[in-house]
């Protein structure tokens, strides 16, 4: 019988013992009035009440020293024969294990050693421990089951604890930022009749109330909003969850959160100073500073930001004149760079595989501009160069974090635009865009100028330094059954 066994065994013992005495293990309540940050800020003799898990356990025969954590942080509770009445100091030290929840009555003091301290007076158990928990300074080893069982890890390591509130302080920040510049945050639809706003291969389902095949959405509702646009709403945004079945590696996810905003009567370049503002406001606000260190690239939010041509850009590194080659002639250079590539995608989508290993040279913060119209159906052409289009790509530690243009609002052009994207599919683009009339139709009606754009929790991750799935509360994993079965195999 192994030593983990052996602890579940005891442990299990403990428990139909105290139900034995009477004791629920498992009550509903509790009557917590303080949390451990405030005891930690209390005047010395200050009789508490609180509640935690109990995360070490050091019995000394007349005296116990133990550890209290609640999400404020930890405090040392102290149980003394003598001080503490004796019931509670029989039953916690016979029946009570690291792991348990438990609330306590008691007094702030000070030790010998100096350390802020309860001193217990009652105590009330509130959940049983079955499991035994990692050890608080050794913490999960294994990657996977960091993942798998995040709540122990976050348990076991304060600084996966701090990053994921440091996250959701990341988004509030957004949300606070875009509401005071005046923005109306909204609700779109997440299954959808057509995949738009984005190049990306969607998840498919049925619906079947309405007996149809529906998709989850790849944007962040950029079709539904550009309607708004239509209506004369002026500054809308949506943070969400986005799905692309696609990839999944040190950037990608099939599942992320994503903020996209819409506003009215603004074209790319007043988007470029509205973003360099809010990647700023972040920068400051949830990390303190504007210097980042991302891979082997050194970032300065603060510097000027660069402004990037792709055409210039791509012609650089790989000395390839996008609008004088083929596809023959881009394949060569793919293979010479030895970088994968799909066949069934036009030169366009070859010449951004491309742009991609270019773009890893570029440190930033910048914006790309120039993008052919080809590989941008849902962007404004600039005036002065018809081939080219009004977008921008936030480019930092050489990936994209963050996309935006102004928006195509020339239904004759974006139904042709379309029509195009739909060749491509029938060739064999996964990726390329659904012809959704009903967007054609509100065009139509008439759409103000508009400039889009949109971030994901890539932006987080990159500024954390961190693969975007360890920087995910819990990512999606394969159930360990059938993992367990290939391994048989």
């Amino acid at each position: 019988m192994s030593r983990e066994t052996q602890i579940i065994n005891e442990r299990l013992r403990k428990l139909k013992e105290l139900k034995a005495q009477g004791i629920n293990p498992y009550p509903a309540k509790s009557d917590k009035k303080q949390t451990i940050q405030e005891c930690l800020n209390s005047k010395l003799g200050t009789k508490i009440k609180t509640a935690g898990r109990l995360i070490t356990k050091r019995d000394l025969g007349k005296i116990s020293f133990s550890k209290l954590k609640d999400q404020s942080g930890e405090i040392q509770i102290v149980l003394q024969k003598g001080e503490t009445p004796e019931k509670i100091f029989s039953q916690f030290k016979k029946l009570t294990d690291t792991g348990d929840f438990i609330e306590i009555q008691g007094e702030t003091f000070k030790t010998k050693t100096g350390e802020i301290s309860i001193k217990v007076k009652n105590l009330t158990l509130l959940t049983k421990s079955i499991y035994p928990l990692p050890d608080k300074y050794a913490g999960l080893k294994d990657k996977e089951e960091k993942l798998r069982k995040r709540y122990l890890d976050i348990l076991t390591n304060d600084k996966i604890k701090e990053m994921f509130i440091k996250k959701s302080k990341f988004w509030n920040t957004i949300r606070s930022f875009l509401l005071e510049k005046g923005f109306l945050e909204v609700e779109t639809p997440v299954l959808e009749n057509s995949t738009g706003g984005a190049s990306a291969t969607p998840f498919q389902t049925k619906h079947n109330a309405l007996n149809t095949d529906v998709f989850l959405r790849i944007s962040m509702g950029e079709l539904w909003q550009k309607k708004l646009m239509v209506a004369c709403y002026e500054k809308t945004f949506e943070i969400g969850r986005q799905f692309r079945n696609e990839g999944m590696d040190m950037e990608h996810l099939q599942d992320y959160t994503q903020m996209e905003l819409y506003w009215a009567y603004a074209d790319y370049k007043k988007g470029m100073k509205l973003v360099e503002e809010m990647y700023k406001k972040i920068a400051k606000e949830v990390f303190g500073t504007l210097k980042f260190t991302i891979g082997n690239h050194k970032i300065d939010f603060g510097k000027k930001w660069e402004i990037y041509d792709y055409e210039s850009t791509i012609k650089k590194y790989t000395k390839i004149n996008i609008y004088q080659t083929d596809v023959k002639e881009i394949k060569n250079k793919l293979n010479e760079l030895k970088i994968d590539y799909d066949l069934n995608v036009d030169q366009w989508r070859l010449i951004d595989v491309l742009w991609k290993y270019c773009r890893k040279k570029l440190s930033g913060p910048g914006f790309l501009t120039g993008q052919p119209v080809e590989i941008a159906p849902l962007a404004k052409r600039m005036p002065e160069n018809p081939k080219k289009v009004e977008q921008i790509q936030v480019i930092i530690g050489g990936s994209e974090i963050g996309n935006g243009y102004s928006e195509l609002n020339d239904p004759i052009d974006q139904e042709e635009r379309f029509q195009k994207q739909m060749e491509l599919k029938k060739a064999g683009d996964t990726e390329a865009m659904d012809h959704d009339t009903s967007f054609i139709e509100a065009l139509k009606y008439g759409m103000p100028p508009t400039f889009g754009f949109g971030v994901s929790e890539r932006l987080f991750s990159y500024l954390m330094d961190k693969p975007i799935r360890e920087c995910v509360i819990f990512p999606l994993m394969k159930p360990e059954e059938k993992k367990e079965k290939k391994k048989k195999k």
